[in-house]
């Protein structure tokens, strides 16, 4: 059967993957991409289409204007509704802990929590106004436990994954299905230039294992798979040796 998703976040490269995976496997699908860029738009909606989309529409919405969020789902949704909403908003940044300029460390938090929670809450009342569907949040490995080096990325991360988790619970009795998406470091134009942890993986990879995860019905996973029990092993370190590694 064939699909009809929205994605938030329409340049991200995780999310415009997992709309192609999803384009590969129910022939026939459809796509609306949302974004701020509207050049930069076309250009990923044309590699949707080339990747197997029936039809990708293009509609310019800002994550950080958040009193438009409502109004802006309504109407997208009332062009048709989705069946799969992909929420791939977000900005990496704040690599300096404490030295990282006020403005960039806030803006980086409005972003990636109000604005991401704004957009998900909206999405999620869409969906469950129309029976049900299937939300895609891409959380982060650094969620599970923030680290100096992504003081504020991880820390963002973590209150997205923490809504999403505890609002996809309070939808689910509503025909919503909520997956979180964890992945670890993933070669994007995001993390360009910096040192790649061990696992990095790709945004194709990342998909897949999403994807996947959609099928089974999942709520949480983590890309690639192994990273799962990296993190539980990394929780589990005491404060003071968890300091000294650095990380």
């Amino acid at each position: 059967m064939s699909r009809r998703v929205l994605l938030l976040g329409g340049t991200s490269e995780i999310g415009g993957a997992i709309v192609a995976a999803l384009a590969r496997r129910h022939p026939g699908s459809t796509a609306v991409i949302v974004g701020r860029d509207a050049d930069a738009l076309e250009k990923a909606a044309a590699a949707l289409v080339n990747a197997g989309c029936v039809s990708v529409s293009v509609a310019v919405g800002d994550a950080d204007a958040l009193d438009t969020h409502p109004a802006l789902l309504g109407e997208l949704f009332g062009s048709g509704g989705f069946d799969t909403v992909v929420l791939a908003v977000g900005t990496l940044g704040g690599q300096a802990a404490l030295a990282t300029p006020r403005e960039e460390a806030l803006a980086l938090l409005r972003t990636n929590v109000l604005g991401c929670g704004s957009l998900l809450e909206a999405s999620l009342q869409q969906l469950r106004s129309r029976g049900g569907g299937t939300m895609v949040v891409l959380s982060s490995a650094a969620a599970e436990r923030p680290r100096a080096s992504l003081a504020y990325y991880g820390a963002a991360k973590a209150g997205l994954d923490a809504l999403a988790q505890a609002l996809g619970d309070a939808a689910r009795a509503d025909g919503v299905r909520t997956l979180v998406v964890r992945p670890g470091f993933v070669h994007t134009r995001m993390t360009a230039g910096l040192r790649p942890a061990p696992l990095a993986t790709t945004p194709e990879a990342v998909a897949e294992v999403a994807v996947r995860a959609i099928e089974r019905g999942a709520h949480t996973v983590w890309a690639p798979p192994a990273l799962r029990w990296v993190l539980l092993v990394l929780r589990c370190l005491p404060r003071p040796l968890w300091r000294r590694m650095g990380i």
